[in-house]
């Protein structure tokens, strides 16, 4: 009874200790404290379309953080008197970024299309606040003013996103990274320094040969070590002594002694012995007949 009600007590525990750690994720993914304004264009007159078709002025959020973040309930704003000015709808999954990715919000003053359009516009006439406060509606997440005097389809944003420097970009990269690397320093190093690639055959090549050698070494090693390994093997199977190992203690055992003795004492005994070098024959005398001889076939003996 007592064993049943501990297990029950661990169970309890370990559930209790698993919602909790499930709150814990849910709340860090809760958190929008990690994201930012990223790039703002303030004239579309030419430039990337929203889901009717239409050319407006957009805003651009950025998930910097390592985990998804949903901004539900968070606010966005045009007006630092009225910082709840657009509340972010919730129930829309589509408001869940993820880490290193963008989304895109229309400031075209018609909420009533969609969870992505604004109930705000931008006027390219002057300078532009723009903000961003968590669910509480007094908690500032990022806001940026956008200078006045924006060229057409040319946005302002962070020249790294999630970087603190901002300017005007040299080309509009809505739901993209704001910088792109169309090369790699390193390729462009190497083909500086080695245009015609004799350098890179000769240090592949001693990649290689070294490869190579090291596995010469090796399995010349282990066959060596394989050799031993049944020589000893063989002994042992034998019976036979291993006088290497003996003699590495300084010391003869017993056995190898009594056998030198026996054989010490076989030789002198065969020296004095001459009788052992003599070969006698002895003629044998049968008084009786094979057994295929005629006599045991007759009753009497054949008269002469």
């Amino acid at each position: 009874m007592r064993k049943m009600n501990d297990d029950m007590i661990r169970n309890k525990v370990g559930v209790m200790l698993l919602c909790l750690l499930l709150f814990s994720a849910e709340a860090m993914a809760q958190s929008a404290s990690s994201i930012k304004i990223n790039e703002v264009l303030v004239i579309n007159e030419d430039n990337y379309l929203d889901d009717y078709g239409k050319r407006n002025a957009w805003i651009e959020l950025y998930n910097s953080s390592a985990g998804s973040v949903d901004i539900h309930g968070c606010y966005l704003t045009n007006d630092k008197n009225d910082l709840k000015k657009y509340p972010i709808p919730k129930g829309d999954i589509l408001t869940r970024i993820k880490p290193g990715q963008h989304i895109l919000f229309w400031a075209d003053g018609q909420p009533s299309r969609g969870t992505f359009h604004l109930n705000f516009t931008l006027d390219p006439s002057r300078e532009n606040y723009i903000a961003l406060f968590d669910a509480d509606g007094k908690t500032l997440i990022d806001e940026v003013v956008i200078p006045a005097g924006q060229r057409a389809d040319i946005s302002y944003g962070r020249l790294v996103d999630g970087g603190e420097a901002w300017g005007v970009l040299g080309r509009v990269t809505p739901s993209t990274n704001n910088l792109t690397l169309d090369s790699n320093d390193r390729i462009d190093h190497l083909k500086n320094n080695d245009p015609v690639g004799i350098g890179m055959t000769l240090t592949a090549m001693l990649v290689v040969f070294s490869a190579l050698l090291l596995l010469f070494i090796v399995f010349k090693n282990i066959g060596k070590a394989a050799i031993e390994v049944s020589k000893r093997n063989a002994k042992k199977a034998a019976g036979t002594p291993d006088i290497s190992t003996a003699a590495g203690t300084g010391e003869v055992s017993g056995e190898i002694i009594a056998a030198i003795s026996a054989a010490l004492h076989e030789v002198a005994e065969d020296a004095h012995d001459i009788e052992s070098t003599v070969l006698t024959i002895t003629k044998v005398a049968r008084n009786y007949s094979p057994w295929s001889s005629k006599i045991y076939t007759l009753r009497e003996a054949p008269k002469k």
